[in-house]
């Protein structure tokens, strides 16, 4: 079965070029952790998590700043929707979107709110699995370890049937069919288990250098142990072994996975429940997926080598202790000043676009004032004191600078006001 290839790098536009510069970053540590005498790649892995998690932490800020806008724009979008439910003329339409734009407005925010986030995020993380996938392929000084016997493979007659028969054999699913390309060599090798290992030095052909094996073997096992467990290894592996301390060890990877992943998604901004069907079943499908998600990542990593199971733990454990840290900043946060450093931030990206100031028209604000009274019995006294406090804040801008940006957008607004009242 071809499911895994290790050593050769990712062609994927933009995905494989962040994933070299990873790899770099990925080799940097292992030399500094080698200076030190540990060669070990587990705590590369770990390492190399952190490092790139906290890099993108303030792409997360902006994303749960977002969130929490949301959770508290939602009851306002859902009014908006239900006082238009069931209505499709053109008319209708528009008159929602219109609506609905204008709390977007109103709060400063943009419809496509954490999509360029996500977007930023997306191939980073992509390219962070593949080097984690694929070590010898960006971690230079993993894959030299291969060199000698590499070259002495390749010096064999028929050495391609030898490996995929090898392949076969021991069912080995991890890599693709060996061909006379070096890197798949180095894609099988990677891959063996300290077992298989013992094989390959008993292979008739590979008698000649079967010391030059033993000594690789010696080496790569001691930069894959982590623990008691190699992370070229399935923990799948270890349960039938019967050691118990091997078995702990080897269940604790999936249970640590499901554990942290679970801790992360209840950490993460949750939606506003609401009294509309098709939100409340959206709502009980993330809810679904949350908890399946957590449950399928432990049932992968009993099939998965070790190393791919730290990966995922120690991910996860970095974006929970980010997530506490982010909450705890956006707590402390006054809703009116992230409103307030919205608007800042959209007016100046459109000055800086040559653009005018977003014009707050009197439809706007009388649509956000229409969704402002909260009806009695549907929402609570936390929803009308947030919509009442941004409001207060909106209004605030009418004491903008003169000349500044704001105090042009509240000129038009009058303007338009007046022009209406005539």
């Amino acid at each position: 079965m071809e499911t895994m290839i290790l050593a050769t790098k990712s062609g994927t536009p933009i995905i494989g070029q962040i994933a070299i510069v990873m790899g770099w970053i990925m080799n940097a540590i292992y030399k500094v952790l080698d200076a030190v005498g540990i060669q070990n790649i587990g705590l590369c892995i770990i390492i190399f998590s952190i490092l790139i998690y906290l890099c993108m932490t303030p792409l997360q800020v902006k994303q749960q700043k977002f969130s929490k806008l949301s959770a508290i724009m939602q009851p306002e979008i859902q009014k908006i929707q239900k006082k238009y439910q069931g209505k499709k003329d053109q008319d209708s339409m528009m008159k929602m979107q219109e609506e609905t734009q204008a709390v977007y407005q109103k709060y400063g925010v943009s419809a496509t709110g954490s999509c360029v986030q996500l977007a930023i995020q997306m191939p980073i993380l992509f390219a962070l699995y593949q080097v984690i996938q694929n070590i010898p392929a960006y971690v230079g000084s993993v894959y030299n370890v291969f060199n000698g016997v590499c070259t002495k493979i390749l010096a064999v007659d028929g050495f391609t049937d030898i490996i995929n028969n090898f392949i076969a054999d021991n069912k080995m699913t991890r890599v693709r069919q060996v061909t006379e390309n070096a890197d798949s060599i180095v894609d099988f090798l990677y891959a063996l288990s300290p077992s298989q290992w013992e094989s390959l030095q008993n292979i008739s052909q590979f008698s000649g250098f079967s010391d030059q094996i033993s000594k690789t073997a010696s080496e790569i096992q001691k930069m894959q142990t982590f623990g008691v467990l190699n992370i070229a290894d399935q923990p799948l592996s270890y349960i039938k072994t019967g050691s118990i301390i091997l078995i702990i060890a080897a269940l604790a990877i999936p249970l640590l996975s499901w554990a942290t992943q679970m801790l992360n998604l209840k950490l993460m901004p949750q939606a506003a429940p609401s009294g509309n069907g098709d939100n409340n079943a959206m709502a009980s499908s993330m809810k679904t997926m949350n908890t399946v998600m957590p449950l399928m990542s432990a049932f992968f990593c009993f099939t998965f080598p070790v190393g791919l199971g730290i990966y995922w733990i120690a991910s996860a454990v970095v974006r929970s202790i980010q997530q506490v840290l982010i909450n705890r900043h956006l707590n402390k946060m006054n809703i009116d000043d992230l409103v307030n450093e919205n608007m800042r931030k959209m007016e100046a990206k459109r000055a800086k676009e040559g653009l005018p100031p977003q014009k707050i028209t009197n439809q706007a604000h009388q649509s956000v004032r229409n969704i402002n009274k909260i009806d009695k019995g549907m929402s609570g006294s936390d929803e009308a004191v947030r919509a009442k406090k941004v409001e207060e804040a909106y209004q605030n801008a009418s004491h903008a600078k003169a000349g500044s940006i704001t105090a042009k957008a509240n000129m038009v607004r009058d303007f338009e006001e007046r022009n209406k009242k005539k």
